[in-house]
This record gives structure tokens, sequence and C-alpha cells, in this order.
């Protein structure tokens, strides 16, 4: 700046050539790629095809408008030239010779062509019909309906399915997310769907998708159901989900194979080959289950007995003393301090690159797309920090807490008189080879029996308040690709946001004042303690998210809130505990036996059948 100034200013007889000496110093050594525009030489037909191929949206305006001068008929060019560009783009994906996130800008330039043409379309028809002709319309390979079931709120992965079935000349139509049973089957039976497809992320909606099989069956459905999501599993499919409904019920990994299956399932010659296949694995599945449920499952009063220990007292010294007690509250938090503490790898997950960050780069197979598309997010995050577009909120405290029994026990003050509030916490009951001890995390709380004062952190946070304003705007534009990109790094923020506020979290509780941990140290835990979430494996009931909210006041904290299955509103929030206890590890509680559902139930308030409702896929019994 002082260069700078010093030529405008004219302050000095060599300000010109120190700035000159300065540009030196900054200046690219990189060569700008020259864009290869050859291609626009050819027909126009191929242009199309190009651009589809390519994901190039330039001059595809132009181009159709150029074919439209010369085509019979609108429907001539959808049919023709860019259902050919991406009959290849399918082609080309399937041999894995294209990557999800090329996938989805060819969508891209498909929505935006067909946008352009749809006036034209709209006025053929009406001449046609002043002319007493009709007019044709373009016939899809099939309709398949997608929705997020009731109580989930997370939909990445199913819109990217929508969009890569869609390339393929697939008719989707997606009902969103927090959809009930009866609107989901209402609806299909409206469009008469070739195939329903059910997302979710959290484990309740596993319970939800069962009901929907299950009054699929009760309805006389006979359409396929598929089954998807991150909580989601072929075994679970087989076990739970594909016993209550007769017709096809098929479990789909990711978006990549979602095109091969819903193909097989419009073709009758394919479609029972399919179907007999999948009822030999989900048969081996369920067999593979009933094996595994009867691993050796110790009472609960004898894991109790033999719960993990601490020597409290000599670890008396390790129980640091938080700076505050209660709640601070971080409204709109700056941004551009989450973004260094995110972390990049599951990103590229999302669409379906597999590879660590930034190793993944150096990949021969997918590193050049992965670096495209690193890119691109980083112009998107870049507007979205700059233009704060997303607001990230946050609130974190911590609480006096003892453990009595499997029980931490939440104090309303320093004094501990009187009892806030009760997390009843489950207790693993898996014997494994060599196992001594079985885990909880209530043993990493000091119990109340020992005189030891101790305590519990917890938060929440969000990135996603915003977020809706940003995926409408993209999608009114046609640009599933940026639709889907802004969910994402809001999911990126959001963890970061999450990670950023443990490492101060403990500073202010004092044990994490000397840390100086990398960026790749922290995503390794590298930290003492840990912040399971309610729905971890160490953790998995959800509905520990409404004592949570409530010893935080999250919602008014925040502008997170809960929906009736407790998934967070917005998706892109993280909530959990903090565990101090240098001690403190993550760990799986699996299968759990009747009687530990029993005293779990007491200790919640529940009935039992609502506990097992929520904790259905950890039950070693069948409640029935």
């Amino acid at each position: 700046l002082e260069k700078v100034e010093d030529v405008l200013l004219n302050r000095r007889p060599d300000a010109a050539d120190r700035l000159t000496e300065f540009a030196e110093t900054v200046k690219s050594t990189r060569k700008d790629k020259v864009k290869d525009l050859s291609w626009r030489t050819l027909p126009v037909a191929e242009r199309l095809k190009h651009a589809l191929i390519t994901g190039d949206l330039e001059f595809i305006e132009a181009d159709v408008e150029e074919a439209r001068q010369s085509a019979t008929r609108v429907l001539e060019i959808i049919e023709g030239p860019l259902m050919a560009g991406m009959n290849v783009v399918g082609d080309l994906f399937g041999a894995g010779k294209m990557f999800l996130p090329q996938v989805v800008k060819s969508a891209r330039v498909m929505k935006k062509a067909v946008a352009y043409l749809t006036p034209f379309m709209g006025e053929e028809k009406k001449q046609a019909q002043l002319n007493g002709a009709s007019e044709s319309e373009h016939r899809a390979r099939g309709r398949v309906l997608l929705a997020t079931v009731k109580g989930d709120v997370h939909d990445i992965g199913k819109n990217i399915v929508g969009v890569v079935l869609a390339c393929n000349d697939y008719d989707v139509v997606d009902l969103g997310v927090m959809v009930p049973c009866e609107k989901i089957l209402s609806k299909a039976r409206e469009i008469q769907a070739d195939a329903i497809g059910l997302s979710g992320l959290i484990t309740p909606s596993l319970d939800e998708m069962v009901h929907v099989a299950r009054t699929m069956q009760h309805d006389g459905f006979t359409t396929p159901l598929l089954i998807g999501g991150a909580t989601t599993s072929a075994r679970h499919t087989a076990v739970k989900i594909a016993p209550r409904y007769q017709g096809i019920v098929l479990h789909v990994l990711d978006a990549s194979r979602s095109v091969g299956v819903v193909d097989q399932l419009s073709r009758p010659e394919s479609r029972d080959e399919l179907n007999q296949r999948n009822r030999a694995v989900q048969e081996r599945e369920r067999l593979a289950f009933e094996k595994k449920s009867q691993r050796k499952l110790v009472p609960y009063a004898q894991a109790v007995a033999r719960r993990y220990q601490i020597d409290w007292e000599r670890d008396r010294h390790a129980i640091a003393t938080p700076s505050f007690l209660g709640t601070k509250v971080l409204p709109q938090f700056p941004l551009e301090q989450i973004v260094p503490f995110i972390d990049w790898s599951p990103f590229f997950l999302t669409w379906e690159l597999k590879g660590k960050y930034p190793r993944i780069f150096d990949d021969p197979n997918i590193g050049p797309r992965a670096r495209e598309l690193f890119e691109d997010a980083q112009k998107l995050l870049d507007r979205i920090v700059h233009e704060k577009r997303l607001a990230a909120n946050g609130v974190y405290g911590f609480f006096p807490a003892n453990a009595e029994d499997d029980d931490i026990v939440i104090y309303g003050g320093p004094s501990r008189w009187v009892e806030r509030m009760r997390f009843p916490a489950l207790r693993q009951q898996w014997e494994r080879d060599g196992q001594t001890s079985f885990r909880s995390l209530a043993d990493y709380i000091a119990p109340k029996s020992s005189g030891i004062p101790d305590y519990i952190g917890a938060f929440a946070v969000t990135a996603g308040i915003g977020l809706e304003s940003i995926v409408h705007e993209f999608e009114r534009d046609h640009d599933d690709y940026n639709a889907i990109m802004s969910k994402a790094l809001a999911d990126r923020l959001a963890e970061a946001f999450a990670e950023l506020l443990h490492k101060r979290a403990r500073e202010d509780w004092g044990y994490g004042k000397g840390e100086s941990l990398s960026n790749d140290e922290l995503i390794r835990e590298k930290y003492r303690g840990i912040r399971p979430a309610a729905g971890y494996p160490s953790c998995p009931d959800h509905t520990d998210k409404e004592n949570l909210f409530e010893l935080l006041d999250a919602t008014a904290a925040t502008g997170i809130r809960l929906t009736e299955s407790f998934a967070m509103y917005p998706g892109a929030s993280v909530s959990g505990f903090y565990f101090a206890h240098p001690e403190a590890r993550y760990f799986s509680i699996d299968f759990i036996t009747r009687d530990q559902i029993e005293a779990y139930a007491s200790r919640k308030r529940q009935s039992v059948h609502e506990t097992e409702r929520w904790l259905a896929p950890y039950l070693a019994y069948d409640p029935a």
C-alpha cells in the first residue's frame, strides 16, 4: 500500500522503481491455460454434445438457439443431440471414465438447454392445438419418486441420485425432506411411479423406512422400493425392511449404482433376474445377522459389575475446573475464522471421490477431477464468506456433574445441592475375546459416591442459517451443481465450527491451554477428551438431544430446532457433549438385551415400547 501510494501521490523520486521491483517478487510464474475453442467449428449438434460431455455452459444458449432455428420441432433437439450427449455421459460414468462432479455439471448444461427450449415447446403445443393436431411429448425411460423420510432433513445424497437419474432420461419427482409416509405413497399413486426411493441419515429414519414398507404391503403396492442414506445398509434392509414388503426392496449404496439398478428394474427381462439375485443376497444377509446376533452378550447387571474402572483418587488432579459455568452464546461467528478448521476429506466423499485430502490430488485417476472440484468449491466458499451468505451460530457451556450408576447427573449450580437433569447412558454388553470391562459414557465422569466434583461440557453449532436462500437461487437458475455444492460446504463449515469450538472449550476448561496441534492433528483427534453426539455408537439414542437442547437453550441461542425424529434443522448443524478425562475414548454400544432396555426405559421415564422404537437397530432381540 505504501509503495502504491508513493506512486499515486508522487511522494518520492524512486517510487516507480520501488513498486516495479516489488511487483517482481509477487509475479505469478503459472502460465494461464489457453482455452481450446477448436470445437466451436463443429456442426451445432456436435457442439451441443461436446458441451454436455464437458459440462461447458458458456455457449449453450447460443447453440441451442442455432439448433432451434433449423429444427422442424423443438423436441427434435432434446431427443436428438441433447439426449445423445447425455447417453455418452451415462456410458462414461458407468464405465468409470467420468466422475460424479462431472455428471452433475453435465446435468446443469442439460437443464439450462431444456429451460431455454421450454417456452418454445409451449408455443408449439398451443399452435398444434389451434391447428387441431396433437403435439407429441418426450417420453422418459421411467418415473422415480424420491423423498427423505419423516423427521429427517438430510438430502445431499438423494439430490445427487436425482440428478444422475435425470441425466439418464428418467423423470424424477423429488418430494424433499421430512416427508410423511402418507404423502410419499399418495404421490407415488398419482404419478404412477416406477420406483420409490427413500433416503435418511439419522437412525430413527430406519424405523420410518420399515413403516413405509409395511404400509406399502398393507395398501397393495407392487412398486420397487429403493433404500439409501448414510445409516442404511444392505444388512439392515434385508433384516428389517424387506420382510415387511413382498415387492422388490433394494439397498442402493450410492448414486453411481442407482442408474444401473433403475435401468434393470425398468426392463422386464432383467427385472426378474435382479429380483431373484437380490432376494438370494438378502437371505444370506439375514442368516449372517442371525449368526452375528448369537454373539455372547452378558446380562446387564454383569456388564455394570464389570464396568470400565478409573482410579478417581489417583486421577483427582486430572479433573480440571472450567473457567466458567453455564453457557456462552456465539452469534454470527466469523466464517473466515472457521474455514481453516475444515476437514476436506469428507467433502470429496460426498461427491464419491475417495481419498484423503490433500493426497487425493496426486491420484492419477481421480486427482485432476478432485482438484477441479476443489477449485470450484473454493470459489463458492470465498463468495459465501465475503458476502456473508451463511450465518454460523454457536453455544457451549460447562456444568457441574457426577455419575450415579449409569446416569450422568447434572446439577443446577456449583453447590451441587439441586439436581438439574439426568442423562441415562447405555452400556456395552458384547463380550469380545479378551474383554475384561464394559464401557459406558458414565464411566468417564467421577462417581457421586467418590465425593470428587466433576464437570461435563455441551455444545450446539450451525452453519446452515441462510442456506435455503442460496440453494433456491441456484435451483431457480437450474444449477444443481452449485446447489449441492452449497449444502456440502455448509456441512463442512458446521463440522469445522464444532472443531474450532472444541478447541476453545478445552482452553476454557484449562487442560487444553498448552495445546499446539496442527489442523491435521485436530482432525485425527490427537487432543485429550472426546465430544460424542447423540446418535454416535457410544450414545445411539437421538432423544438425548431434547435434554441437551434444554440444557443449552440451543434453539434460542442458535436457531437450530429439532424435528419429531430429533434431527437438527438446519441440517448443517452439530451438537454433543464434552468429556474431559484423559482416559475418555470413543466406543460402540453394539447390541443390547431386553434387561438393559427395561432399566434404561425406567431411568428415561419412557415406556419399554417407546425405548425399543428409538433404539431398534441396536436390539439383540425381536420386540414382537
